[in-house]
């Protein structure tokens, strides 16, 4: 069962944070509040699903420096930053950290919650695409040298004897390990050996 996914507001204007969590309530969306980046990054868990939505200006670490904290760390959580005195800088700035949306203040909460859903969206294909090249990382990692070597030459569109010629090994000795790379990788034709190899950047 798929964990309910998280909106995390990081905002220092206590009201705001109040009036979104209660937003999100009614909306059926599960919030969480922090009033400042550092009490964030203390207790914040990246592996969870959701979003995070994120105020420009804060005492102490600004939201934009947090965003790219975030990024550096390689989080995938989709960040939507809140900007009430927004200008052309901030939003390339937030844009160039890889901020999923910039939205200015006010704003309705039709049109948050429309960006919330759309991030939640995002987060739900990144996370999906990042367990898939995880467990295709897995898969390859079984294979033995000599497999890989095979999986490679498949790869590369060899037909057996080639593989055979070029490894100087036997088309019997090659079939086996054909066999078993396509067994290992759960593959169910070449074709998608050539797209597991593709999707894992290995």
């Amino acid at each position: 069962m798929e964990t309910e996914p998280t909106v995390t507001v990081v905002d220092d204007d206590t009201a705001l944070r109040d009036s979104l969590a209660l937003l999100l309530k009614v909306a059926k969306l599960r919030p969480e509040t922090y009033s400042s980046a550092e009490r964030f990054l203390d207790q914040y868990d990246p592996d969870r699903p959701g979003c995070v939505l994120l105020d420009v200006s804060m005492p102490g670490m600004s939201g934009l420096e947090l965003q790219e904290l975030m990024a550096e760390k390689g989080w995938l959580t989709p960040v939507i930053v809140m900007a009430g005195n927004a200008n052309v800088e901030m939003a390339v700035r937030a844009t160039k950290a890889g901020a999923f949306d910039f939205i200015e203040k006010p704003f309705t909460a039709d049109a948050l919650l429309e960006r919330i859903r759309q991030a939640l969206g995002e987060d739900r294909e990144k996370r999906r695409r990042h367990e898939r090249r995880r467990e295709i990382g897995a898969r390859l990692s079984s294979l033995t040298p000599r497999e890989r070597q095979v999986l490679d030459l498949m790869v590369a569109g060899r037909l057996s004897k080639e593989i055979a010629v070029e490894l100087d090994i036997s088309i019997k000795t090659v079939e086996k390990h054909r066999a078993n790379v396509m067994a290992k990788t759960q593959a169910g034709s070449v074709a998608d050996l050539v797209s597991m190899v593709l999707s894992s950047g290995t």
